[in-house]
Order: C-alpha cells, then structure tokens, then sequence
C-alpha cells in the first residue's frame, strides 16, 4: 500500500521564501510603525506562532518576539497585540488583548485564552512594531458525545539529521483535531553526535552541547526557524511532552547519562535550566504552584477518549548498571514514574473507566512491551520498561483489574512497533498470538521526525516475539491515530527521504484495536479525511 502526497504550492513557498517575507505586513487595522521605537534590524516573529494544551473552553497561544537592539543595556519589555476570530480573516473576532514580551522569559509570549466555544476552529494572530505575525489556526476541544478523533502523532526531530519534512505533511492535514508529540522535540548535542549537519546546512546552534539557560533557549530558537515545524505549529494545536533530549540523554531523576559533573556542573541546576526554556518556548501550560518540573497531566475529549501523559524520564530511578543485574531488576522499590505519579496515573485511568470514556490513550516516553523475557533474567534495553520490571508488573496488574480500551502512545525509539500488551507475551500458556488471548492493551510506537533508526533483524524480532504485530526500524515519518466508538486506528506514514526537502510520503502499516479486543489485527486500509474540515490558515 503506498499514499504518495506532492509537493504543493503552499510547500513551496514555504520552503523558498526568506524567513519573515509574509510577515512585513501592516499590522492589526492598518497600523502602522510605533513613533520612538528603535529600527528593527530583524523579522519580530522569526521564530513563528503556536497554540497547545488545548481545552474545551481555552487554548494556549504563543510566539516569540525578536526585540530591536536596545542602545546600551539589556532590550525594553515589547507590547504584543493579539487577537482571534473564527475566520481565517479575523473579521469575526472573538477575543483580543495585549501582552508583554520580556527578557525574563526570552521575550516569549503565552496566552491562555479562556471563554471559547468547544470543538470549535479559531484563527488567531500577533502584531508588534506595526508587524503581523501571519495568521495561526487552533481547536478546541469537544464535549459530551463525539463519533471521532484524529491525531497526528510524532516524536524525535534532531535537526542536523534531515529535514522535518514529516511535520510539513502533518501541517498540511487539515482535519487533524491536534499534534501529540511525545519528546525529544529537541536534542541536546553538539553537531556530529547524532547526525551532522553540515552538508544540509542544519549545523546545531550553538555547536556544542547545550548545558545552561542561555544555551538551551538557543537551541530551541533554532527549532522554531525551521518553516516545516513551524507550519505544523501555525496549523494545529500541540499537546506535548518532554523526553530526554530535551535535557540529556538517558535521564533520571538524579543524573543523566549525558552529564558529567565535573565539566557540566550540577545536574539541578541543569535540568532546572532546560525545563524552564522549555516551558518559555512551548504552548504548554505552566506547572502547578509549588511543582515546577510537572509535565504530566490529562485531557478529556469528549466521551471518546481521554488523554493522559506520562512523564517516564524525569521521576524515574537509575537504570541499572548491568544489563543482568538480577537483585536490581527484581527490586520492589524501582519505578519509573515515582510514588507520586504512579498514584496519579492510576487514579486516572480508573476515573476515566469510571466516567465512560471509550478510550484511553497513555502518551509516554520509553517502551513498554517485553523485549526481553525477564524470566531469563536479563534484559536487553534496560532504558525501557523492561529495566524496571516490577514496576511495569504493578501498572499491567491494574489493566488485568477490569481495565478496557487503554492504548500506549511511545516515542524514543527512532522506530515503528506495534504489540499486543500481554503480563507474559513469551508465555504460550498464558498469551496466545494467534487469537490475542491473553492481551491486555495494545501499543503504537512512533517513528522519528529525522532521528536514525537502530539497527536489527525484523523477521526475527516478528518470530521470537508473539506479542509483536508490526516493526519498522529505519524510515522516519508519523502516526496518524484514527478513533471512533468501535475502534483505534494507527497509520504508519513514512517519509521518502529526510536528506532532501521532499513532500511525499507512504502508507507503511495500519493495525487496528476493536474496542473492548484489547488485542491488535491488520487494518484493511487507511482511514478517510473528515469531509469538508475548517480551513487552513492561510
């Protein structure tokens, strides 16, 4: 099966147009320049607009305003305007305001805008300096019954390691709900480490691996000059979390394996540094009072489905340090999650049940499947769940519990999974392949925008794992979940190429969860677009 998509016209011009080009417009109402303020030397919105964390009432609103060089010291406060409308053309504005952008947060702006209709498009833009932004388009969540949802999910976009031709495809959907990503918005490393960029023009800025505030909101900057993630952005609201990269490699709640004291300093102060550039430069909402470093949190579409997001990094102890440390492996005290979390997901998986929600969809970093037989002792991915068996024994008792419909959304991997969640899949007692006795869940692991995949034998890896339906280890593109009331739909799209601005894609799998099953089949085919979606922004 192969759905080929062309390079558009609206492609094009994002690709070939100089940065800001749309943007030098007259701002909101024909104004025009403010008297006194200093030349701009740059494009105000470089770095573009974005919405997130949608509700059913409210939706974050973002950009970021590139200050005119001050005289002498540091850059004054800018004031942003901003409005929203429920055309494409503003006309029928619904809210309006202004903002000020600060050194304190970057000049980052975040609105959270409340009062809104649900399930309802809205076009919104900013204006500074007598400049428009371009205009942005956002979506509210639904209430009460919904017949379906469609999210674009994806993970892993390293910037020197290919273009994001993936988020431009994702952007181009009109009818997409939103964009769940899943971490590693980011990466951390200097060039050369994982991917170079020179050929390509996507050298990291800074070239060197990103450790204080300064070089963190650097980084992310850059990400945010990209055209095709920042089109996914001006097109859709992201719910999003955070994975490693967005501080260090293979991190933990006390370390990172990709921290070395003695050159970096302390890991604290660190991973304080990174979270907060991360909260200025996403439309995330801010952590609650008293919790700074909280990413992890709910949302409710409807009757359809609930979305709950883990934070599987961060709360997390050490990995083990031995792939077949046994006594480690089989202590009780190891979590993933932490104490705290750990209450709070169950808690919400069972209020979720409890309410009627069809769905639940679990948004996590790590894999969860059994690659290893733990019952063998060792483990091959100790990084994954599978390091911390006990602790995934503790969540899967709870599915065996009266659990229905939970789904697993995974990132990290570079790579596509699909696997029937079983407590012993390598059993043949106790989970059977062919008819999915025994699954308790099911997961879809996603494909990175650009990052490398590992390598492997898939026949393999299909024959000596039961519970696993579906591998791809080396394409890079998205998912595309499609949920209705009778099931969960996962599309495996790819990209033909990273190393080359090319718009086209393929269809690479499409596995199916029927409600109540909780087990995976072959989906017959792709799902179709929703009929006449709102517009794109223009």
């Amino acid at each position: 099966m192969a759905n080929a998509m062309a390079l558009t016209r609206r492609r094009f011009l994002g690709r070939a147009a100089p940065l800001g080009l749309l943007g030098y417009l007259p701002a909101c109402g024909g104004a025009e320049q403010e008297p006194g303020v200093v030349a701009l030397t740059s494009e105000p919105f470089a770095h573009g607009i974005a919405s997130g964390d949608p509700l059913a009432d409210a939706v974050i609103l973002w950009t970021r305003v590139t200050p005119p060089a001050a005289p002498s010291g540091d850059p004054l406060p800018v004031t942003v305007q901003w409005r929203m409308a429920l055309d494409p053309e503003l006309r029928q504005v619904v809210a309006q305001g202004s903002a000020s952008a600060t050194a304190d947060s970057d000049f980052t702006v975040k609105l959270d805008v409340g009062d809104l209709e649900p399930a309802t498009t809205y076009y919104y833009e900013f204006s500074a300096f007598g400049v428009r932004s371009g205009v942005g388009r956002t979506r509210t969540l639904p209430r009460g019954a919904v017949d379906r949802a469609r999210i674009a999910v994806v993970c892993c976009a390293n910037y020197p390691a290919g273009y994001f031709n993936a988020y431009r495809l994702v952007a181009e959907r009109a009818d997409l709900d939103f964009v769940l990503h899943l971490g590693d918005y980011l990466y951390e490393y200097g060039n050369g480490t994982l991917g170079n960029g020179m050929a390509l023009g996507r050298v990291p800025s800074p070239d060197r691996e990103a450790v204080t505030l300064q070089e963190y909101r650097q980084r992310h900057a850059q990400y945010k000059t990209d055209p095709d993630l920042r089109e996914a952005h001006r097109q859709h609201p992201f719910i999003a979390i955070w994975d490693d990269h967005e501080i260090a490699n293979n991190a933990y709640r006390d370390g990172a394996a990709n921290h070395q004291p003695d050159t970096e300093g302390d890991w604290a102060e660190r991973k304080v540094a990174a979270m907060r550039a991360y909260f200025e430069w996403m439309p995330i909402r801010e952590p609650e009072a008293g919790n700074a470093q909280r990413v992890y949190r709910s949302f409710s579409y409807g009757d359809l489905l609930d979305l709950l997001l883990l934070d599987a990094r961060h709360e997390r102890d050490a990995r083990v340090s031995s792939n077949c440390d046994t006594v480690l492996l089989a202590d009780q005290s190891r979590a993933v999650l932490g104490a705290e979390q750990e209450r709070w997901f169950l808690g919400a998986l069972a209020a979720s049940q409890a309410r009627g929600a069809r769905w639940r969809l679990v948004g996590q970093q790590v894999m969860f499947a059994q690659l290893s037989d733990i019952a063998k002792g060792c483990v091959s991915q100790p990084d994954q769940w599978d390091g911390y068996p006990v602790a995934r024994e503790r969540l899967l008792a709870e599915l065996a519990n009266g659990l229905d419909n939970v789904v697993l959304l995974t990132g990290d991997a570079h790579s596509s999974w699909a696997f029937d969640i079983a407590a012993a899949p390598f059993d043949l007692e106790r989970y059977t392949a062919a008819t999915g006795a025994g699954s308790l869940a099911v997961e879809f692991v996603v494909p990175g925008i650009t990052s490398p995949g590992p390598e492997g034998q898939v026949d393999e890896m299909l024959a000596s794992h039961p519970h696993l339906k579906f591998v791809d280890l080396q394409r890079r593109g998205y998912l595309l979940l499609d949920l209705t009331a009778e099931r969960a739909q996962a599309e495996w799209y790819f990209m033909l190429s990273v190393s080359e601005p090319l718009g086209r894609e393929e269809l690479g799998a499409v596995l199916v969860a029927g409600q109540g099953d909780n087990r995976l089949s072959k989906g017959a085919a792709p799902s179709l677009p929703r009929a006449e979606p709102p517009a794109l922004a223009p």
